[in-house]
Formats: C-alpha cells, sequence, structure tokens
C-alpha cells in the first residue's frame, strides 16, 4: 500500500492566511512572534512564503491565532502514482 500526503497550501497560500488572521487580530508581527518564540525575520518570511517553517513553528502560530492544521492522509489512486 502506498500513501502520498499532499500539502493543500503552498507556503505562499498559508503565510497569507496567517497575516491575514494576525492582522483581523490587531496584533503586531513583533507581538505575534514573541509570542510563539520565533524571531520577527521567521514570521516575516513565513508570511511573506518565503520561509518553510516547521510544524512546531506553524502549530504554534496556529495555535495562538485560533486556527487550526489539518493533516489528511488518503491511499494513492492510480492517477497519482502517475503522476
Amino acid at each position: 500500500m502506498i500513501l502520498i500526503f499532499f500539502i493543500i497550501m503552498n507556503t505562499a497560500t498559508l503565510g497569507a492566511a496567517v497575516a491575514k488572521r494576525r492582522k483581523l487580530l490587531g496584533i503586531d508581527q513583533r507581538a505575534l512572534a514573541e509570542i510563539a518564540g520565533i524571531s520577527v525575520h521567521a514570521l516575516s518570511n513565513v508570511e511573506t512564503g518565503k520561509g518553510n517553517p516547521t510544524l512546531k513553528t506553524l502549530s504554534a502560530l496556529v495555535g495562538i491565532l485560533g486556527m487550526e492544521i489539518r493533516l489528511e492522509v488518503r491511499q494513492a489512486t492510480a492517477q497519482d502514482e502517475e503522476g
């Protein structure tokens, strides 16, 4: 049995969602970064899609922002295996 993991959002889309939620809540980058335990530079990279954040970093950010991460695992179809 082959399992394939798909990332539904690319880093740019994910970063835009984090930035939008942060702004909606009225939190500046410095405050969010401090609460999440990351640098402002790292947060900026996430928000602009330039970074490749760890699951730990993403989990901290989305938890603070009241968002969630979902991982869906499904069995590969013949079409997936073809490329």
